[in-house]
């Protein structure tokens, strides 16, 4: 048995989730012909009080589709120093938007709207870029799965209407967020210009996102997921896993939530744990002690069949997901209580 805690990336359908891709109704997405890829799309539009919605292959992509429609090169865009769109896109932003990214810090990943207004580069003054998007993610990804409360949103919000800016939101697990804190997709779709929504990651299905938003700023969406090659054919078999992943996986994410505070809280009280960081949702952020190896014990869990992942400068990353069973959870618990250095 092999725990993989890497990522929730690391998800495979199950056998329902494979029926009800089986047996999709599908067309040519291409020509907006397919009913699958249609009815997924409708579907969280409506859920996010959205205007239009549109099917991506990947994260990434939504979110550098999302950057593209946004800006103009030698523009800039505001986000967080560990946000996805700068870290972990491959440079996408500079590369298909020809844009730039103004890093700021925060705690645990999340902007405050005071650092945002004093980001913005004067827009009289052409010698520096002009500052024309806002980028959040929530939850964070290197910041441990930690959720923005709404007033921080709106607050960031409000920067952005005051300096004419566009707001977006990447929500590769935001479902998370959602589930944990009891709150109104509604709430999302009413204060963001767009949202990319991951179905590959709390989710379970093999692939797959989506991006709402406003009419105004969706207006060139396919325009642009063409460009980055994103046009795809019989996409509904996929599509499927996307609706039955709405009916089924959601409310299951407090699963993973309640096993990552679990396992934070095993990890505090073991002698060779310097910190953990608070564990909001699925995502667990922890630190050896400086006498310990991260490379050994790395491969120590290995060893015990057990896969985590590392973020670099000592920091150490848990994700629980979908295929991480309570027979998993029970066994690596023992292992990292029962762990020698």
């Amino acid at each position: 048995m092999t725990i993989d805690l890497r990522s929730d990336t690391v998800t495979k359908p199950s056998k329902e989730m494979l029926e009800a891709m089986l047996h999709a109704k599908v067309g040519d997405d291409v020509y907006k012909e397919d009913p699958t890829v249609n009815e997924l799309e409708q579907r969280v539009a409506a859920m996010f009080g959205a205007d239009e919605a549109l099917f991506f292959p990947t994260g990434s992509m939504a979110n550098q589709a999302a950057i593209k429609l946004h800006t103009q090169p030698g523009e800039q865009l505001i986000c967080h120093e560990w946000a996805h769109v700068y870290n972990y896109e491959g440079g996408g932003a500079s590369f298909n938007s020809g844009v730039s990214c103004k890093l700021l810090p925060g705690k645990s990943g999340i902007l405050n709207a005071k650092l945002v207004e004093e980001a913005i580069n004067p827009p009289d003054f052409y010698h520096s870029p002009l500052t024309s998007l806002v980028c959040v993610e929530n939850t964070t990804n290197k910041g441990g799965g930690a959720c923005y409360d709404f007033k921080t949103l709106h607050e960031i919000k409000a920067v952005t209407v005051k300096h004419g800016l566009k707001y977006h939101l990447d929500g590769a697990r935001l479902w998370n967020a959602i589930i944990e804190k009891k709150e109104d997709p509604r709430q999302y779709g009413a204060m963001f210009d767009t949202i990319s929504l991951c179905f590959s990651k709390g989710l379970g299905t093999p692939l797959g996102t989506v991006l709402v938003g406003t009419r105004e700023a969706m207006k060139n969406a396919m325009r642009v997921r063409k460009v980055l090659g994103g046009g795809m054919r019989q996409i509904g078999y996929i599509a499927a896993a996307g609706l039955f992943a709405l009916d089924n996986n959601l409310e299951r994410l407090k699963e993973d939530h309640q096993r990552a505070s679990e396992i934070a809280e095993t990890l505090e009280k073991q002698d060779y744990v310097q910190k953990v960081e608070p564990t909001e949702t699925n995502i667990v952020i922890f630190y050896l002690n400086e006498s310990i190896s991260e490379d050994l014990f790395i491969n120590d869990l290995l060893k015990r069949n057990v896969k985590i992942s590392t973020m670099g400068q000592g920091k150490l990353r848990i994700v629980t997901h979908l295929d991480y069973t309570e027979e998993m959870h029970q066994t690596f618990l023992s292992i990292l209580e029962n762990y020698n250095v």
